[in-house]
């Protein structure tokens, strides 16, 4: 496949662009966006896993930061998700298991001698990030007694569209990528796939990045396979708020706040803050959504825009000449930071695929299981976070409180790593979550526990419940020397305004 042509710009065009025109510098690539259409404009707030694309495509953050009003992250706290008025984090890094007892069980021994110890104390015990994260610091350099490393254990708030904007003038355009604006008016078809665009355009393979529109998806006929079962929400509004206080206001996560009908994200941008309501359709109307969020805001007006979201994917994302790339390929929800996640872990697998070189049908076949394996077991992973929910105060809530999730957990396969079958299975055979995965800080964080006083006693036969809190309890002790020697190590490094003010000023 020589030539290719992409269709659609915003950041999923240009992060598909950016890393054709790197990985294959011989092909011929090509974009092709309206010059009438807006990009739908969320994705600001990203996952780990980008450093593994930056590094596929040689950024340096540096370049990109000060252009796209970008700030660090390092963790993504759920307020009021498990209970009102109850927080936990999801932190990125590594846990930290060191001379510990039984790996991370640890932390649920220190809960069984401590009951009412809050579940926000696991991230804290177990991730030597927090102690970044709790104390609002940042820095790029290695830091004594902490396995942090920063091109490894942070991601990034940026502003999806300056993002795609900077890829087009600084990595896709200088190294070649052949930039049209048009409108795609017509789409002839032939056996092969699309034969042409506008009568005129034509390549061995097409990509389609046009967001919820597909429009070329749309026209191969290709069922789409809704998650709505699964997952509650199908809308939101989107809006910009300035900081009130910006050293303070500037963290280093994603906030997102279990609210009446769904959840709103936070998201510090390095000039001002992001924030959306997420909400479903079927419990409450678009003009009162706003209200709400107007109300949650504290403003009485703004400028607010509306997203209708198109959860779930396409049976078949490559088909024939034509692949999908972005929302035009699937869309789960915010929830998770999961939008520019697709887009590089689906480019990673396209880049494999292409690598090849002649590229047949088991190719093509390969490359959907891999991406839609990869997106089911995401999907999952963000129902966990309303399946654990114990919130029934709303008819949202409530309805979410009594689900029945069986049904949804058999369309799910096969069983991967961060799934709900995943979680079960844990909790009542292996007595323990794999501390590597996400799952753990999510059970963590809604007490959903891998083993508790009951397993331990009936697997162990211990009769004498009050000396196995006492050993337990010396179990818990050494993890709080361990937390705090972690928020020892991180007292002279810079804050995180400091940090980034140094980068964006340069």
């Amino acid at each position: 496949m020589k030539k290719i042509t992409i269709i659609g710009g915003g950041s999923a065009g240009w992060m598909t662009a950016a890393t054709l025109i790197k990985v294959f510098p011989e092909k011929e690539i090509t974009l092709i966006e309206s010059p009438n259409i807006a990009t739908v404009g969320v994705g600001e707030s990203t996952l780990g896993q980008i450093r593994q694309w930056c590094a596929l495509i040689g950024l340096d953050d540096k370049e990109f930061i000060p252009h796209t009003d970008a700030s660090i992250k390092m963790s993504i706290k759920f307020t009021n998700f498990s209970n009102i008025n109850e927080s936990f984090h999801y932190p990125f890094g590594l846990v930290d298991l060191t001379g510990n007892h039984s790996d991370a069980n640890d932390w649920w021994f220190k809960k069984i001698a401590t009951p009412n110890l809050s579940c926000s104390d696991y991230a804290n015990a177990m991730y030597p990030i927090m102690s970044l994260v709790n104390q609002n610091k940042c820095t790029d350099q290695k830091i004594e007694n902490l396995n942090f490393d920063y091109n490894r254990d942070t991601a990034f708030h940026f502003d999806a569209t300056k993002f795609g904007i900077w890829l087009r003038d600084h990595i896709c355009i200088p190294n070649g990528v052949k930039h049209i604006k048009e409108e795609i008016k017509t789409i002839n078809l032939n056996e092969d796939g699309i034969a042409n665009l506008n009568n005129r355009y034509k390549a061995d393979l097409f990509i389609d990045c046009t967001g919820f529109k597909a429009q070329l998806m749309n026209k191969m006929n290709i069922p789409f396979e809704s998650l709505n079962d699964l997952l509650p929400n199908d809308s939101a509004w989107a809006t910009r708020i300035p900081y009130k206080n910006k050293k303070k206001e500037l963290v280093p996560y994603t906030n997102c706040t279990a609210y009446n009908h769904g959840w709103i994200w936070n998201i510090p941008l390095w000039s001002r803050i992001g924030t959306g309501y997420v909400y479903s359709s079927k419990f409450v109307s678009d003009e009162d959504a706003l209200k709400e969020f107007k109300k949650y805001l504290k403003v009485k007006d703004g400028d607010f825009k509306k997203i209708k979201m198109r959860v779930g994917i396409y049976e078949r994302l490559w088909i024939k000449n034509v692949c999908a790339i972005g929302l035009s390929a699937g869309f789960i929800e915010p929830l998770e930071s999961n939008g520019l996640f697709s887009v590089h872990e689906f480019l990673y697998y396209l880049c494999r695929t292409l690598k090849r070189g002649h590229v047949n049908q088991y190719d093509k076949d390969s490359f959907n299981t891999a991406c839609k394996n990869a997106f089911y077991n995401f999907a999952s992973f963000v129902a966990l976070h309303y399946a654990l929910s114990q919130r029934k105060d709303t008819p949202y809530w409530k309805h979410n409180f009594n689900k029945t999730w069986d049904q949804d957990l058999f369309k799910l396969n096969p069983v991967l790593a961060n799934t709900l079958h995943k979680t079960v299975y844990d909790k009542f055979h292996d007595f323990k979550y794999d501390p590597i995965l996400g799952l753990s800080a999510i059970c963590a964080g809604n007490n959903f526990a891998p083993t508790d006083i009951v397993s331990l006693q009936y697997s162990n036969r211990i009769k004498d419940k009050e000396s196995l809190k006492i050993s337990l309890l010396e179990i818990g002790k050494k993890l709080d020397r361990k937390k705090q020697l972690w928020n020892d190590s991180v007292k002279n490094i810079p804050s995180l305004f400091n940090y980034l003010n140094k980068i964006h000023n340069n």
